[in-house]
């Protein structure tokens, strides 16, 4: 009967367990387009009783997993050295408006979106799509865009991992310029003002020129030894792409030792996940807590923390202000992946998902603005102890966390200590990250190959990990940085996801229809949420999502790094990792339209606007994967 054959999808049940199932199975029957609920007389006749062995899919052990395991993920480095950086490029306390604006308009639906529907159907970001089968491109463009990402995501964890270790001496090691790293032109930041300079016109141009060792240099050409322990010891980076040069092997066992962590902190499924987050989740805000103490007390903190906050208005009527907002809400909320649908699919069918949503969203948003005052208040140190303004010292990505901050600490007593805590942040705050990221992928591919993959799933992670470590050392080689900076560019940028999340959202409000999925929300969580984000999944969502992709593409620019052009064959290497994930949506639906029979109507409602409802997929859903245990297990 189908009240026996469907599952309730909570997932429990023990790691290898002999389920006892009453399979429906039309005998001799074709199927048609209708689906007909069968009743408990007629289903009678045709049933038999299949021993199967089903392997625990998993779910979470308790509420509080979920929320600090989605938490964990929404809260990555983007939180930390983005948010802040593009409330001071974007006018200050300005930015919030469009932020917040976005964050309601297309942030928060989507949010609510992916976790409702990975908790409805209770499956990964690739079987979703039998809600609306032409667009299961979308589960894979996000697998694909989830290789990608786990393969350049972690290169950052690498870097901290390495400055962590470099930290724990006596004394930090890029302080001073004696080391065999360091060039005649190196000079603390702190000690220029004790250099002997002056003006001298040189091709005609004024020019300021210091004495240093005896040597004159052009102040222009002075590097100081943050930049040259990041640039020269770190990275030993190449004059180019054209110049991959060698493994950087003490970069290649960081790497290493984070993929291990990541493969530990999945391997078991989402039980063991959920008591990882419990630290990973929690432990950064203790030291962000920890840091902003520090920082607050610091010379020059409220210039910093003025900077950051002081509101710019005539910033908003730059477009660019507005672009900057919706790619960070959508990178920080983790949307697009298929992250959080495999997360929200390990829940009971009847969790609260709405509730469950907005907490998570109210945390991520908050963290970013705490996680501002914690940076801005030691760049403004920075600014008074370097005598500069505060716009020179501000930086974003990798230059904040590698180059701003270890600047900062060499001012502050105990140095090795909060450069320890502060890398130690960004690997648990990436880390977290990651892991939820991979586990969405792997989530994906095992739901969608069950039968093959959930016995072995211990050893397809291994593989996983493994195969992207190996790609990922071309990203910590000498001329790895630009790699880097390519898949940063192209392969996990912006327009990609737009493009993922626009068809996401078409795909259930306009094509299953947005009534229909309200009503599968309201058998989750008895009632039906405010109507607002019907109108936000219907309108505002694919609005911006379009809106947005075309600025991009009309004021994309070649990328480049610092002064480095790139080559045309590297950016032409850079559109195909992009185009990579992107064009699986429409080849898919070219592909399946094609061998989908019938005429136009049959085909849409077959593969376009199925006709079942929420409960009658899940039972057509558990039907067919019972089928498929049939028949691998006589296989």
């Amino acid at each position: 009967m189908y009240s026996n054959c469907a599952s309730d999808g909570d997932g429990e049940g023990d790691s290898h367990k002999i389920e006892s199932i009453e399979m429906c199975k039309d005998l001799g029957q074709s199927p048609t387009l209708q689906p007909q609920r069968t009743t408990n007389t007629d289903s009678s006749n045709k049933q038999q009783l299949v021993q199967i062995l089903l392997p625990e899919r998993g779910s979470w052990s308790s509420k509080l997993d979920f929320i600090l395991s989605v938490v964990g993920l929404a809260i990555g480095l983007g939180n930390v050295w983005r948010f802040p950086y593009l409330c001071y490029k974007n006018g200050g306390g300005a930015f919030i408006l469009p932020y917040i604006l976005t964050l309601f308009l297309a942030g928060i639906p989507m949010f609510f979106m992916e976790l409702a529907l990975g908790q409805m159907l209770t499956i990964g970001g690739l079987g979703v799509f039998k809600i609306a089968p032409i667009f299961k491109g979308i589960g894979y463009a996000a697998a694909v865009m989830s290789c990608w990402m786990n393969v350049y995501y972690i290169v950052i964890l690498a870097w901290a991992v390495f400055y962590f270790f470099m930290s724990m001496r006596t004394d930090v090691p890029w302080r001073t310029c004696n080391n065999w790293w360091n060039t005649v032109n190196c000079v603390n930041q702190y000690e220029r003002k004790n250099l002997l300079c002056w003006e001298k016109v040189l091709n005609g141009t004024a020019k300021k020129v210091c004495s240093v060792a005896a040597v004159n240099i052009t102040s222009s050409d002075l590097t100081d030894p943050v930049k040259e322990f990041w640039e020269r010891r770190t990275l030993q980076i190449s004059h180019g792409i054209e110049e991959i040069g060698n493994i950087r092997w003490e970069l290649a066992g960081t790497l290493l030792l984070v993929w291990i962590l990541c493969y530990f902190c999945i391997w078991k499924g989402v039980k063991w996940t959920g008591k990882v987050v419990y630290f990973t989740a929690l432990f950064p805000y203790v030291l962000l807590t920890v840091l902003l103490i520090r920082g607050i007390t610091l010379p020059g903190a409220m210039e910093g923390i003025k900077f950051y906050i002081i509101p710019n208005f005539s910033k908003l009527t730059h477009s660019e202000v507005w672009i900057d907002a919706v790619t960070q809400i959508f990178f920080s909320y983790g949307l697009g992946l298929g992250t959080l649908v495999a997360l929200g699919s390990y829940n009971k069918f009847t969790n609260n998902v709405y509730k469950d949503a907005l907490i998570v969203c109210t945390v991520n948003s908050s963290t970013s603005m705490f996680a501002g005052f914690v940076i801005f208040s030691v760049i403004g140190f920075m600014a008074h102890e370097q005598q500069r303004p505060v716009a020179e010292v501000a930086a974003s990505g990798p230059g904040l966390a590698f180059l701003v901050y270890p600047s900062a600490v060499l001012q502050l007593p105990g140095s090795p200590m909060w450069s320890c805590l502060f890398f130690f942040m960004l690997l648990l705050i990436g880390l977290d990250s990651q892991f939820c990221t991979m586990e969405g992928f792997i989530t994906a591919i095992i739901d969608e190959w069950p039968q093959l993959l959930r016995k072995r799933k211990e050893i397809f992670i291994a593989i996983v990990c493994a195969l992207s470590y190996l790609v990922g050392l071309t990203c910590i080689s000498q001329g790895g940085m630009y790699i880097f900076q390519i898949l940063d560019s192209y392969a996990v940028s912006g327009f990609c996801l737009l493009w993922l999340i626009f068809f996401e959202c078409v795909s259930i409000s306009w094509c299953y229809g947005v009534d229909r999925f309200y009503d599968g929300i309201k058998d989750m969580i008895g009632y039906y949420p405010t109507v607002w984000w019907k109108f936000c999944w219907c309108v505002t969502t694919p609005a911006i999502c379009v809106g947005v992709f075309f600025f991009n593409i009309v004021q994309w620019t070649p990328v480049k790094y610092l002064d480095y052009s790139y080559p045309w064959w590297a950016h032409a290497f850079g559109w195909f990792t992009a185009l990579s994930s992107m064009l699986y949506i429409p080849a898919y639906m070219f592909w399946l339209w094609k061998r989908t029979p019938g005429d136009l109507c049959q085909k849409i409602r077959a593969i376009v606007r199925i006709d079942e409802d929420v409960s009658l997929l899940r039972e057509k859903m558990q039907r067919e994967a019972y089928a498929k245990e049939i028949q691998f297990n006589s296989i």
